[in-house]
């Protein structure tokens, strides 16, 4: 069988078939401006091409406004690049009539270049495909039958010892395997009934010895717009735990990834609202079936939740609101409250016009009236990323004052996998002294 790894593991974001992409589509768009053109062409239909493209931007700019389908706006370069494929498909359509078979399937090459190049410009802004496999949406790095993880023989556990760590408890055996898994799997919503699409769980090299330690429990939530294996695409999750479990004796924790969104544009907010019991489904049902399911600590108080952008405001509510069951947090670049875009939309929507009922599960506002000890947090935001850094260092100012353990960084870059990826290895030695891996 051939091995395709050193295909679907190219980089898109970066290096030669990065710039081989970017050129092509500045090449697919000079070659639509030039293909067989009469004087026509350029005193009617070009204008036109450019009139219609920064007319479809603004309408979407419009739509985008009125509808907030997500709450972060579009960033000039993100509307540049998609400028540059709409424009190529204008040129397409208006250059097409009484032209040579030829040059038609000139055009159309060119405008297909042009298209898959302003896709990757994108893409390039956010890091959320940063390989061929993930753009195609090839199964992710480790992704093995489920049953492989939920049935794979063991011959006794080792649990934690009382303030100790679990490295100084558990010792990896001669024939560890190098790599941990992955596993798509569906998790049901007993209690909440939210339509959650299927769920994603890693597991480390350690989950697969006979004599399995019970490992701790980190969940991991995704953006929105997007899914469960963000953290897999985007923030190569697999890669960067089988990276810290080889330095580890084979031990990192087991990653939960659950959906809290229902379809890739939805925004319920992580919250018991009209818009779907997304609380209940994430601080409930995941939870029952993580340790029905898997062999791991039933000790929440190794257990952690963490995310990116609406991820990370998913992570502070639901340590916020749920501190026995998640009292370590990362949150990375995640706004200070649950919105839909403002305050007033947000709470028409979700609760009726019922303010009460909002500020209930309002973080900040529940950290204003109740203490939380014994949590702790570490907060990521990029430099770049003004509107974020706000918010970050609001929740840091409120999250402090209510007790609970905070640490802030900046990193360099904007709202992107740039920060969120480095976020995560920035945090592992504080989480895995949090969540009882090491000292």
């Amino acid at each position: 069988m051939l091995n395709w790894t050193w295909f679907t593991e190219l980089s898109v974001v970066h290096g030669r078939l990065h710039v081989l992409l970017l050129t092509g589509a500045l090449f697919g768009l000079l070659g639509l401006l030039l293909l067989r053109r009469t004087p026509t062409w350029w005193t009617r239909s070009l204008p036109l091409s450019v009139l219609s493209t920064l007319g479809l931007l603004a309408l979407g700019w419009l739509v985008l406004d009125v509808t907030k389908p997500w709450p972060d706006g579009v960033p000039g370069t993100v509307a540049a690049w998609i400028g540059v494929g709409l424009l190529a498909l204008a040129l397409l359509a208006l250059g097409w009539r009484r032209q040579r078979w030829w040059v038609r399937a000139s055009a159309v090459a060119a405008a297909l270049f042009a298209v898959v190049g302003a896709a990757v410009g994108v893409d390039t802004v956010y890091g959320s495909f940063p390989t061929v496999g993930s753009v195609l949406q090839m199964p992710p790095y480790g992704t093995v039958a489920a049953d492989e993880v939920l049935r794979a023989p063991v011959e006794r556990t080792t649990a934690p010892v009382p303030g100790r760590p679990l490295s100084q408890a558990w010792q990896a055996p001669a024939q560890l395997r190098s790599a941990g898994a992955v596993i798509h799997v569906h998790i049901p919503a007993t209690r909440s009934g939210f339509a959650a699409r299927a769920a994603w769980v890693y597991v480390p090299p350690a989950y697969f010895a006979a004599d399995r330690p019970l490992l701790p429990v980190l969940m991991l939530i995704g953006g929105q717009p997007g899914g469960p294996r963000d953290w897999l695409d985007g923030g190569r999750l697999a890669q960067r735990m089988d990276a810290w479990a080889s330095a580890h004796g084979g031990l990192a924790p087991v990653v939960v990834m659950p959906d809290a969104l229902g379809s890739p544009i939805a925004n319920p907010m992580c919250l018991d609202s009209a818009l779907g019991r997304t609380d209940t489904y994430l601080a409930q049902d995941v939870p029952a079936w993580v340790v029905s399911s898997l062999q791991v600590d039933p000790d929440h108080s190794h257990w952690a939740v963490g995310g990116f952008s609406f991820g990370g405001t998913c992570a502070l509510q639901l340590a916020v609101a749920h501190p026995d069951l998640f009292p370590t947090f990362i949150d990375e670049s995640g706004q200070q409250a649950p919105t839909l875009g403002d305050r007033s939309s947000t709470v028409a929507a979700a609760f009726s016009g019922n303010e009460a009922a909002y500020a209930a599960q309002d973080p900040l506002t529940e950290l204003a009236s109740r203490r939380r000890t014994g949590s702790a947090g570490y907060l990521v935001v990029g430099a770049q990323d003004p509107a974020y850094q706000l918010q970050a260092r609001a929740v840091a100012t409120a999250t402090t004052a209510a007790g609970i353990s905070v640490t802030l960084i900046e990193l360099p870059g904007g709202h992107s996998w740039s920060v969120w990826g480095a976020g995560l290895d920035r945090a592992m030695p504080w989480l895995s002294t949090r969540m009882g891996l090491t000292p």
